[in-house]
């Protein structure tokens, strides 16, 4: 009986483990996921299926950049919270294609287009430094951006709601 109750628990915790790890092939096609299995192949160099310092020294130095210090590597390594096979390669990868940054960095990125504390951006204002700005959004970004956005009568744009929605998804997209 013992041991029945242990093959149960063994093949739970699998199952588990396997939609873990199954959910991040789900993020991405089937094209996608082939063009990181093939960066992933460049990258480990010594072809065992693991991405280590040597592996990324060597990916580094065929592009060019020979100036690499150990603890720089040492910390992209770290990204991976353990060995970096290609489920954890693909994992990273989803994390940075489709994370967001916490609500707190957001709303503290707003508060410098805010300094009266209001809560609220002018509209007009904040499309023209997104086209001008930095990373410049086209105006077709800009107004797909804007069509989720809180927008008052006066045309400003609550942003508390906005970071809301930036960080939890929109309920209307949802329904």
């Amino acid at each position: 009986m013992a041991s029945r109750k242990a093959a149960t628990k063994s093949k739970a915790a699998a199952k588990r483990t396997q939609r873990g790890s199954s959910n991040v092939f789900s993020m991405f096609e089937q094209s996608q996921i082939q063009e990181f299995k093939e960066a992933f192949s460049c990258i480990d160099q010594d072809r065992d299926g693991i991405i280590k310092k040597s592996d990324l020294k060597e990916t580094y130095a065929q592009l060019g950049k020979l100036n690499l210090n150990d603890d720089e590597l040492e910390e992209m390594l770290k990204e991976g919270k353990g060995p970096i096979n290609f489920t954890v390669f693909l994992t990273l990868f989803g994390e940075k294609l489709n994370g967001t940054d916490p609500e707190d960095i957001i709303l503290n990125a707003f508060k410098l287009f805010d300094p009266n504390g209001t809560g609220a951006v002018n509209k007009d204002e904040f499309k023209r430094l997104l086209m001008t700005q930095a990373d410049k959004f086209t105006a077709e970004e800009v107004e797909q951006a804007f069509s989720v956005a809180p927008i008052d009568v006066a045309g400003n744009i609550d942003y508390k709601s906005l970071c809301y929605i930036i960080t939890h998804g929109d309920e209307k997209e949802e329904s």
